[in-house]
C-alpha cells in the first residue's frame, strides 16, 4: 500500500516557513486526517517520516545519529528530532505546568498583559435591587511591558564524535539540555512571582516570626481569601524543616506520596520542591489566578547547522517569560534565621 507521505518533499526551507513550526508546515502537507482507520493512525506528520526512513530513535534497537543522513530529505528530520527531545526534558519533572493559570503564546519579545485589581468595595457580594446598577470589575492593559527571555544551551559536538552513538542514548543528553532550559524558565517566573513584573506587584511578604510552625503556615494560609492557597513552593531546606512538623508526619500523606509522587500539605495544597528557590523562603499561590506564562518560542535549534552536520556549536533556545494576573493570589513568607 502506497501512503503519501512517502511522496513529500523534504528540505530546509520547511523550517520557519511563514512563522510556522516544521511540524506544522509538515502536518498541512501531510495531514494526519488521511490515515484514520489505517495502521498509522495516532501518528503524527513528523513520526510517519522517520518511519518512512526507518529511523529508530526510542529502545534498545534505536539506530545511531548518522542514519538521519543517509539521505538529504532524511537529514531535514534531524532538527525537529533534536527540538522534540529538548522539549521532552523541559517537560519532563518541570513544574512550571503546576504554577501557572494560563499559557500565552505572543510573536515578539515585549508583552503586555492584562490586570484586573479590584478595590474593596468591589470585592463585596452586593445583591443587585431589580433595575438597580450591576456591579462592574475592571479590565486593563498593564502600564510596563512583560520581557521575554531568551534561554538556552550551546550543544558542542562534532558529527564524528556522536554519528556512532545510539539515538536513545544520544536523547539522553538532549533531554538534560531541555531539564537546564526549564530550570532557567522557573528560576524566571519565581523572581516574577516574588518582585513582580514590572509594573509595581511585588508579593506580599509574610514574617514567620522567627521560627517555621504550623501556626505560622495558618496565618500564611488565611491571608489568601478570596483566593485559595492551593500550592507552595519550597527550597530543599525548607521541605526539610517542613516535614520536621509534627502535623506533616501523617501516614496518609506518606501513602499519597508514594502512590502519586506528590506531597500534600494538612492544608490542601501541594508541596513543590525546587532548587530555583531562594533559602529560608516559601512562595504560596492559588495558581488558577497568579501568573500568565508568555511563551515567544518553545524550543528551537540552529537547524542549517544540523542538517549539515555542523554541530562544533548549535545554539538550542526558548524564549518564555510571565506576567502576575492577579498581586493578591501569591504571597512569599520569609523564615526567620532560627527556624
Amino acid at each position: 500500500m502506497s501512503y503519501h507521505f512517502e511522496n513529500v518533499r523534504l528540505e530546509k526551507g520547511m523550517y520557519g516557513r511563514g512563522g510556522k513550526s516544521f511540524t506544522k508546515t509538515l502536518e498541512e502537507l501531510d495531514p494526519s486526517e488521511r490515515y484514520r482507520g489505517t495502521s498509522l493512525e495516532g501518528l503524527d506528520a513528523f513520526q510517519r517520516q522517520l518511519k518512512r526512513f526507518d529511523i529508530r530513535v526510542k529502545g534498545a534497537d534505536s539506530d545511531q545519529v548518522e542514519k538521519f543522513f543517509h539521505t538529504t530529505e532524511s537529514s531535514v528530520l534531524f532538527p525537529e528530532f533534536v527540538s522534540r527531545v529538548v522539549r521532552q526534558g523541559v517537560e519532563e519533572g518541570g513544574i512550571l505546568p503546576d504554577i501557572t493559570a494560563t499559557v500565552t503564546k505572543f510573536d515578539g519579545m515585549d508583552y503586555r498583559s492584562i490586570a484586573s485589581v479590584p478595590t474593596e468595595e468591589e470585592k463585596e457580594l452586593v445583591q443587585v435591587e431589580e433595575g438597580g446598577a450591576i456591579p462592574e470589575t475592571s479590565v486593563r492593559t498593564q502600564e510596563n511591558l512583560v520581557k521575554l527571555r531568551k534561554r538556552g544551551r550551546m550543544l558542542v559536538a562534532s558529527y564524528e564524535a556522536i554519528r556512532f552513538q545510539r539515538l536513545d542514548l544520544f536523547s539522553v543528553t538532549l533531554r538534560q539540555i531541555g531539564a537546564y532550559i526549564g530550570k532557567m524558565h522557573l528560576q524566571d517566573a519565581i523572581g516574577v512571582l516574588m518582585e513582580g513584573d514590572g509594573n509595581g506587584n511585588p508579593a506580599e511578604v509574610v514574617d514567620a516570626g522567627g521560627e517555621l510552625s504550623y501556626d505560622a503556615l495558618l496565618e500564611f494560609w488565611s491571608r489568601f481569601d478570596p483566593y485559595t492557597m492551593n500550592t507552595l513552593l519550597v527550597g530543599g531546606d525548607t521541605m526539610l524543616k517542613l516535614l520536621k512538623l509534627k502535623e506533616f508526619q501523617n501516614p496518609l500523606t506518606g501513602l499519597n506520596f508514594q502512590g502519586t509522587g506528590t506531597l500534600s500539605t494538612p492544608l490542601g495544597a501541594k508541596l513543590l520542591r525546587t532548587s530555583a528557590m531562594p533559602a529560608g523562603t516559601i512562595i504560596g499561590l492559588d495558581r488558577n489566578y497568579a501568573l500568565e506564562q508568555v511563551t515567544g518560542s518553545e524550543v528551537t535549534v540552529e537547524y542549517d547547522k544540523l542538517i549539515d552536520r555542523q554541530l562544533e556549536r548549535a545554539a538550542i533556545t526558548s524564549i518564555s517569560g510571565f506576567a502576575k494576573l492577579f498581586t493578591d493570589a501569591s504571597k512569599v513568607m520569609k523564615l526567620g534565621a532560627g527556624a
